[in-house]
């Protein structure tokens, strides 16, 4: 672990710098539960780290050094999905705000997509390693291959792009690839994550929008669901997580206006006590 925090980005003999405490702690956090489940099918008799934890001091060294990333609020993603609709990549930037990863929304295929049922199917990812060489692979975990409904923007969004890409097909005859993918060019090439993000942030800036990772619209979107009242394991099913720590711990991030009804709750206890005087 330690090793991790000080040059886990190593690759052979080259040097590397370290992991970020999250990820650090994400990777603990799953080779616990991998070991837990190990000692329930009787493979191994003790769950060896189970007491091992981040040091305390290099969480406090890296709160005070790494700024930490702050998803949009409501009123920024309503700004941006008012800006980004007649945008070609409008349904997949949709898809990011629906919670899904980027290699999860580059990687979806129109066969993953029934607009008679109004669902979708994550199954299938497309990720990049050194922004260079993209890696297709199934989701990231069981949990991650998951059902979901379609919100009907979302749906709307999707057949208005895949009737665009039917009609830039007709135009461009056999010099249109037909990969299957929802996430192309005009001329049917799939996008890259990269590529994803770099358009996102394009239209971030065009929108005068700070610029937030593309990967913190998952947080936007599980923030709202868990405000909103969605039950916990719900939550979970939704992001693709096994577990609903994971969720709440990672990806549920109130800002002060989500707390506005914590405070006009709060002023009942203050009036209350004044009725009292």
């Amino acid at each position: 672990m330690l090793w991790s925090l000080k040059a886990g980005r190593a690759r052979g003999s080259k040097a590397g710098s370290g992991l970020g405490v999250t990820s650090v702690d994400m990777s603990l956090a799953r080779l616990k539960d991998v070991l837990n489940r190990a000692v329930t099918k009787r493979l191994v008799t003790t769950n060896v780290a189970s007491e091992l934890s981040i040091p305390r001091k290099a969480r406090k060294v890296e709160r005070k050094t790494k700024a930490q990333p702050v998803p949009w609020n409501v009123t920024e993603v309503h700004t941006f999905v008012g800006h980004v609709k007649s945008d070609r990549l409008y349904a997949p930037l949709l898809l990011s705000l629906m919670g899904l990863r980027p290699a999860e929304v580059v990687g979806l295929r129109w066969s993953d997509i029934d607009l008679t049922t109004d669902a979708l199917t994550v199954a299938n990812t497309r990720t990049m390693m050194g922004n260079k060489k993209v890696v297709e692979k199934d989701t990231k975990s069981m949990a991650g291959e998951r059902a979901l409904p379609l919100p009907l923007p979302v749906k709307e969004a999707l057949k208005r792009f895949k009737a665009l890409q039917a009609a830039e097909k007709l135009t461009l005859g056999e010099d249109c690839l037909d990969s299957g993918y929802i996430c192309v060019n005009e001329a049917g090439e799939v996008r890259t994550t990269k590529q994803l993000r770099t358009r996102a942030y394009k239209l971030m800036e065009e929108a005068e929008l700070r610029r937030a990772r593309l990967y913190d619209a998952r947080a936007s979107c599980v923030t709202y669901l868990a405000n909103d009242g969605v039950p916990d394991h719900l939550l979970a099913r939704w992001a693709g997580h096994t577990n609903v720590k994971t969720t709440k711990r990672w990806y549920v991030k109130p800002d002060v206006e989500d707390l506005r009804g914590a405070a006009t709750t709060w002023g009942g206890l203050h009036s209350a006590q004044e009725g009292g005087v």
